[in-house]
């Protein structure tokens, strides 16, 4: 069958892929795993049971999914607390907050509607480790002694914590968001309450699009993946800005007053000289992926500023930051992660902050935005090689070539995928038109010598 665990959680087609019964089965396994691990620690009040806080996005599967998450948690012993429909990064703030053991998050991110998935948080509220993940996949299915009477879990609604996460995202600004007229579009999905009623209470004036979720529409035409209607929306409004999450709001991107599209880089380099000057960036270094572009590490670097790289995915990014002790990293698809106020990507977060260097600085997002140039960049997807070949000597020659003709103006990334025998060929140059050539150039080598 292959690992079920990807690269954040299990993801699959509701119903078929992601089953009631595997959702179950995975509750059951993982609350025997971490239980095993030590990370149960009963305490006084709770009666010598674990607590897990469970969360999901509005998706209509996730109904069904969360009560056989609930189902296989209570079945194995430990108290559940229901938080409803809540963004990932308030699911992990309160696993920590509320001093829960566990919790679990019912989302497929971005994904359309009919996908789902799920993700678990350790005590603390951080996302599990590779080796975690795989003990729960080896003990699915086992046979185990079923706790009885007094000894099952109870469940109770605790819908009202969606307050806590919202007062503690306030507590972090600082400077209030008075005269900030800003437009929200929540993708139909897991911020819908909780991303305008935060701005609201920072003192913005707050517009919201894809706020009406019907549990079928979630990440349609909207949301960080669709721009399209947030820029509409912010210039016709006369808008200040606009802020865009994805489907559970772990991450966000930004359009400007004009309808100018801001990625994660362009936020992360705002952050970053922002928590510099304050003297809040630890160790003057920010932890971003190798698909960040060459203008975010420029801009940086003549600031005086250290970027260390990972590999893509935030894992990586938050293992770096662990590591080296930073608190600040993430990636250029909107994914930040502020390690001094969330132990995870936090869209919600990240745009609070963003929104209130604009107000302190007293300027537009367009200025803010100018801070880095962004390199023009080209990605290639040539499909259905083999990946093994992507250090190939000849190939190798070509990207040598190609690095040798951009200078210090640009560079190549030759990255096999993950999950599809696919290679990846980018390019940034000082043009589009030099980057597509070389990136076109490139991907015709590979298709050549990576059969």
């Amino acid at each position: 069958m292959g690992r079920l665990f990807g690269t954040d959680g299990v993801r699959g087609v509701a119903g078929r892929d992601l089953t009631a019964e595997l959702a179950m089965d995975l509750s059951v396994a993982a609350a025997h795993v971490l239980g095993d691990a030590g990370a149960f620690h009963a305490s006084v009040g709770r009666r010598g049971r674990p607590i897990a806080v469970v969360g999901r996005d509005p998706r209509a599967s996730g109904e069904f999914l969360e009560a056989a998450v609930v189902a296989g948690l209570a079945s194995s012993g430990v108290d559940v607390l229901r938080l409803g429909v809540l963004p990932t990064p308030a699911v992990a703030y309160l696993t920590s907050a509320l001093g829960a053991d566990l919790g679990v998050m019912l989302s497929a991110s971005h994904n359309p509607a009919p996908d789902n998935g799920i993700k678990f948080f350790t005590r603390g509220g951080f996302k599990l480790p590779d080796a975690v993940e795989n003990e729960i996949e080896q003990r699915l299915g086992e046979k185990w002694e079923r706790p009885v009477g007094p000894s099952v879990g109870r469940v109770r609604e605790a819908y009202g914590e969606a307050d806590r996460y919202v007062s503690h995202l306030l507590t972090t600004l600082p400077n209030r968001l008075d005269g900030l007229r800003v437009v929200v579009d929540c993708a139909h999905g897991a911020a819908h309450m909780v991303a305008p009623e935060a701005l609201l209470r920072a003192g913005a004036s707050v517009e919201t699009i894809g706020a009406s979720p019907d549990g079928l529409n979630i990440n349609d035409g909207v949301g960080s993946t669709h721009l399209a209607a947030l820029r509409e929306a912010v210039v016709e409004r006369g808008a200040d800005l606009g802020i865009a999450y994805d489907g559970d709001a772990d991450r966000c991107l930004a359009v400007t007053g004009s309808g100018r599209e801001i990625d994660g880089d362009q936020i992360m380099t705002i952050l970053a000289l922002a928590m510099h000057a304050d003297g809040r960036l630890a160790n003057d270094t920010v932890v971003a992926t190798v698909m960040s572009n060459l203008g975010f590490k420029i801009a940086l670097r003549n600031a005086g500023l250290n970027v260390v790289e990972t590999a893509v995915g935030d894992r990586y990014v938050l293992e770096a930051m662990q590591e080296g002790g930073f608190n600040l990293g993430g990636e250029q698809s909107g994914h930040v992660i502020m390690l001094d106020h969330a132990t995870t990507g936090d869209g919600l977060l990240t745009s609070l902050h963003l929104m209130a260097e604009v107000v302190r600085r007293g300027t537009s997002l367009d200025e803010l935005a100018s801070l880095m140039q962004k390199l023009p960049q080209v990605l290639v997807n040539v499909r259905d090689v083999t990946k093994a070949k992507a250090a190939d000597p000849q190939l190798l020659a070509a990207v040598a070539e190609a690095e040798a003709e951009l200078g210090d103006g640009g560079r190549v990334l030759i990255r096999p995928s993950g999950t599809e025998p696919m290679i990846r060929v980018m390019v940034e140059a000082q043009s589009h038109d030099q980057a597509e050539s070389i990136a076109g150039r490139l991907a015709e080598v590979v298709r050549t010598v990576c059969v």
